[in-house]
C-alpha cells in the first residue's frame, strides 16, 4: 500500500487500494483501509513536504510586480498592476486597460519614479512581454524588457515557471488589492463610472496601506522607504519612449496628429509632450499627469485620414461642439451697466434678445429697470429669465409675465413663442362648408 501512496505521490484514492487489497485475499472494512491510506500519505507528504530558506531582503534590492484582473467599467476589462519594494513592503498598484507592452514599460516608470528610484532587480513571473521563450529550461528575454532594464538601471528577472511563491510579496499586494477594490459582494463596493475614480481610489488605497504599520516589520512602509531611497539607483529624467511609442505634441487646438489623421486629447495638456502607440485597434495616448505619473490619457479607434477623432467633451468650453464662443456681456453706457445689474435673468435675457432680432432693446431694457424700481430687482430678474427661455421679447411681456408671477402662481412649462403655437385661426371650421 506505501509503494502504491509513493508511486501516486498521494493522489491514490483509498477505494482503489482496497479494491486491490481485496483481490489480494484482505478480508478488512473499508474503514480500516481509509485509515491506513490517510496515515500513509500524511507519511508521504511529511518526507516530501517543501521547505523555505528564510529571506531576509536587503535594501535597494529586489522589486516584485504582478497582474490582477481589476473591476470592469462600462463592460470593459481592466487590470491592476501590483509593485511591491521588498525590504520597505511599500506597495503600488496602477490601473490599466491591458497588459501590453508599452503598458507594462509605462507602468514600470510610474512605479519607480514614485519610490524615488530603481532597484537592482525587479522579479516578475513569465508572460510574453517579458520572457520570449525557454531553452533548455533558460529564459529567453524580450529584446525590449531588456532595454527597458538598461534604460533604469536594473536588471529584470523571472521566477521558476509555474512557481509563483518566489514572488510571494507581488503575489499577496494582488489579493489585498483586489479584496479591496473590485467590488464583490464581500465588500460591498459600487461599480466605479468612470476610469478615473478607479484611479483616484488605488491612489488613496496605496497612501493608506503603505501609512499603517506592516506586521512582520512592525514599521510604517512609508518611513522604510526614506532610508531605502538611500540605496536605489537614480532615475534617467526621461521614460523609455520606445516602448511608448511614438512622440507627439498637443498642439493649441488639443489634438495631436497620427498617421496623417487628428486626434483630440483632453484638456490641461496643450503644448506637452504625449506618447502615441497602437494596440490592436486603437490609439492609446500616454502623457505625464500633474503627479508626475505616466499613464494613459484617452483610447481613440483608429481612423483613416480625412475622418478625424474629435471628442465633444475634450472641449467643454465650446458648448455644442461648437468653435465659436459665445459673447460675454461688456455694458458700457449707464443704462447697460444698471440693466445688467439686475442679475443673471437679464444676461440671459439681452443674449437672446439680440440674436431673436427683437426690436426696441434699448427701451426695454430701461422699463425693466424702472419695474425693478417699484417691484424689486429679483421678481424682474426672475421675470426676464423666463422671457429668455420662453423667447418672449415683446413689448407687453414682461409685465405679462410679472402680473402671473404676482398672482403666485408657478410659470408652469414654458412654451416658446413660434409657428407651432400660433394663434392665428386656422381653415378647419370651413372643411364642412358646401357637404
Amino acid at each position: 500500500m506505501e509503494d502504491w501512496v509513493d508511486t501516486s505521490k498521494a493522489k491514490i484514492r483509498a477505494d482503489v487500494v482496497h479494491g486491490r487489497l481485496v483481490k489480494m485475499g484482505f478480508r478488512g472494512s473499508p474503514r480500516s483501509t481509509r485509515r491506513a491510506v490517510n496515515a500513509a500519505k500524511a507519511a508521504w507528504r511529511a518526507g516530501k513536504r517543501r521547505t523555505y530558506r528564510p529571506w531576509i531582503p536587503e535594501p535597494g534590492m529586489w522589486l516584485q510586480f504582478d497582474w490582477g484582473e481589476g473591476p470592469k467599467i462600462g463592460g470593459r476589462r481592466t487590470w491592476l498592476f501590483c509593485a511591491w519594494l521588498s525590504w520597505s513592503r511599500f506597495r503600488v498598484v496602477i490601473p490599466v486597460w491591458d497588459c501590453t507592452l508599452g503598458t507594462l514599460v509605462a507602468c514600470l516608470d510610474t512605479t519607480l519614479r514614485r519610490i524615488g528610484g530603481a532597484p537592482t532587480y525587479v522579479l516578475t513571473d513569465n508572460a510574453k512581454t517579458v520572457t520570449v521563450e525557454h531553452i533548455a529550461g533558460i529564459p529567453v528575454r524580450h529584446p525590449q524588457m531588456v532595454a527597458a532594464g538598461r534604460h533604469y538601471g536594473c536588471q529584470v528577472m523571472t521566477c521558476v515557471p509555474y512557481d509563483p511563491e518566489s514572488k510571494g510579496g507581488a503575489e499577496a499586494t494582488v489579493r489585498i488589492a483586489k479584496a479591496d477594490l473590485v467590488p464583490t459582494e464581500a465588500n460591498l463596493l459600487g461599480q466605479y463610472a468612470t476610469f478615473a475614480d478607479l484611479a483616484d481610489a488605488c491612489r488613496i488605497w496605496c497612501d493608506q496601506v503603505n501609512a499603517r504599520r506592516h506586521r512582520a516589520t512592525g514599521q510604517i512602509p512609508a518611513d522604510r522607504l526614506d532610508i531605502e531611497r538611500t540605496t536605489l539607483h537614480v532615475l534617467p529624467d526621461e521614460p523609455l519612449a520606445l516602448a511608448l511609442g511614438e512622440e507627439r505634441t498637443v498642439r493649441d487646438d488639443r489634438t495631436v496628429s497620427f498617421g496623417s489623421v487628428r486626434y483630440s486629447t483632453p484638456p490641461g495638456y496643450t503644448g506637452a509632450r504625449v506618447w502615441c502607440r497602437v494596440v490592436g485597434e486603437e490609439l492609446s495616448i500616454t502623457a505625464r499627469t500633474n503627479s508626475g505619473d505616466l499613464s494613459e490619457i484617452w483610447r481613440h479607434q483608429l481612423s483613416t485620414p480625412g475622418i478625424p477623432q474629435i471628442i465633444d467633451e475634450h472641449y467643454p468650453d465650446h458648448p455644442d461642439g461648437r468653435s465659436v464662443h459665445q459673447p460675454r456681456l461688456r455694458p458700457r453706457t449707464e443704462a447697460e451697466i444698471a440693466f445688467v445689474a439686475l442679475g443673471p435673468g437679464a444676461g440671459r435675457w439681452l443674449k437672446e434678445a439680440g440674436p431673436a432680432g427683437a426690436s426696441r432693446i434699448r427701451a426695454k431694457m430701461a422699463r425693466a429697470v424702472e419695474l425693478a424700481t417699484i417691484l424689486g430687482t429679483d421678481k424682474v430678474d426672475e421675470a426676464l429669465g423666463l422671457a429668455a427661455a420662453a423667447g418672449r421679447f415683446g413689448d407687453e411681456d414682461l409685465p405679462s409675465i410679472l402680473d402671473h408671477l404676482a398672482a403666485h402662481k408657478p410659470p408652469g412649462d414654458l412654451v416658446r413663442v413660434d409657428e407651432t403655437h400660433s394663434v392665428q385661426p386656422g381653415t378647419g371650421g370651413w372643411q364642412a362648408l358646401g357637404r
